[in-house]
């Protein structure tokens, strides 16, 4: 385990509790006193200041990176250098060449990597996932996601060039890839459209983000972020589709409602902004955070030879549209997604979807009226003209 802060303690947590045999045999921390304190807490044999040399061990398997953002290609060449498997923290990288960079790294040295994006591990995503993927809702429009709270746990967050971003870099990671899952992760992103701003926070980094991901297929992703919202963490998902529509709320009001005048104190959930009052904790958050769902899959791919559902090219495929979001903010345009390598489909269009009536007509909507006669709307597919017809079968 490379990190010993929040998250590191978090997939700690899930990954030696859900499988029931997985261990941590090393550590690293920047600092030996946080080295030997998560050794003490989670019996740890080995810790460390040295990420080499918490790397290179005999009994290390794979490294898990849950270090700050520009330590991450640093620890990925340690993991190729002595030829260990690696997975890494959302996101991959500060920007789109150093998530290249670390794809490339890993893939030429043929050593197992995965990306460690667990919002699309939740219990309720994976249902909405398999729902859309079985064709609950048809072909998907707009995937929408929201993920906003009152800002980061830890200083380098906060800072920009440490971070690579603020909240875009933070949150909309999450976001886009679970835009990405809905829409098709071989439907390649396009061209994104964003506004941010500095509102709240004094830091040179955005604390509030809109954007729109432009899809080859003509759908939209649209990403909603912030540092800024008051009520603790806020994680939800829309998905339209042309039969259907899902919606999801991931941790706030999702059935466990708690009041306490907050005598007790303590811990109630992750971004919880208060310990007293009418409060909604989830009901485990390691496992509605995804993170159980998330180990699982990378070690069974791991065991089984297999590529886990998310690897270091979908972290750099979400860096690249990041990438496009921050040039759009400041130009205030939409921008093309630049993509040096694409794995999946090209020359998609919305036109492949047209649902057709006859050889000469598309379908363009059916219905019964109040009246009872069926009415057909039909499109001319040479000459465009729009059609009604009503009474026929």
């Amino acid at each position: 385990m490379l990190g010993t802060g929040f998250i590191g303690r978090f997939y700690t947590d899930s990954l030696i509790g859900y499988r029931s045999r997985d261990e941590v045999v090393s550590v690293y921390s920047r600092k030996m006193e946080s080295s030997k304190k998560f050794a003490d807490d989670y019996n740890v044999p080995f810790h460390t200041d040295s990420m080499e040399e918490a790397v290179d061990r005999d009994e290390v398997d794979v490294v898990c990176i849950s270090l700050p953002n520009h330590l991450h290609e640093e620890a990925v060449n340690l993991c190729v250098k002595h030829r260990k498997g690696v997975i890494c923290t959302k996101p991959l990288g500060r920007n789109a060449d150093e998530a290249l960079r670390m794809m490339r790294a890993v893939e030429e040295a043929g050593i197992f990597n995965g990306y460690l994006e667990d919002l699309v591990y939740t219990p309720k995503f994976l249902k909405a996932w398999e729902s859309v993927k079985a064709g609950a809702i048809g072909r998907v429009l707009w995937a929408k996601s929201r993920e906003t709270h009152p800002g980061p746990h830890s200083d380098w967050f906060w800072d920009k060039e440490i971070a690579g971003g603020g909240a875009i870099l933070d949150l909309g990671c999450h976001c886009i890839e679970i835009g990405r899952n809905f829409i098709g992760k071989d439907i390649r992103p396009v061209e994104v459209m964003c506004w941010a701003d500095t509102q709240v926070k004094p830091i040179d980094a955005e604390d509030h983000a809109i954007g729109l991901v432009k899809y080859e297929s003509g759908a939209i992703g649209q990403f909603e972020v912030s540092w800024t919202f008051r009520g603790g963490l806020d994680l939800r998902d829309e998905v339209m589709g042309d039969e259907g529509t899902i919606w999801s709320n991931g941790f706030m009001r999702t059935g466990l409602e708690i009041f306490t005048s907050g005598k007790s104190g303590g811990y109630i959930a992750e971004k919880a902004e208060s310990d007293s009052g009418w409060l909604f904790p989830v009901g485990d958050e390691l496992n509605e955070l995804g993170y159980n769902h998330m180990f699982m899959d990378m070690f069974n791919a791991m065991e089984n030879g297999t590529e886990p559902r998310e690897t270091f090219y979908d972290g750099y495929v979400v860096n690249a549209v990041m990438d496009a979001a921050y040039k759009s903010v400041k130009s205030k345009k939409w921008e093309p997604v630049a993509l040096d390598v694409w794995r999946g489909q090209t020359g998609v269009t919305k036109h492949d979807h047209l649902t057709e009536y006859d050889s000469d007509y598309y379908l363009v909507k059916e219905e019964i009226t109040h009246y009872g006669a069926k009415k057909l709307i039909l499109k001319h597919k040479e000459t465009g003209k729009i059609e009604e017809r009503v009474g026929e079968d």
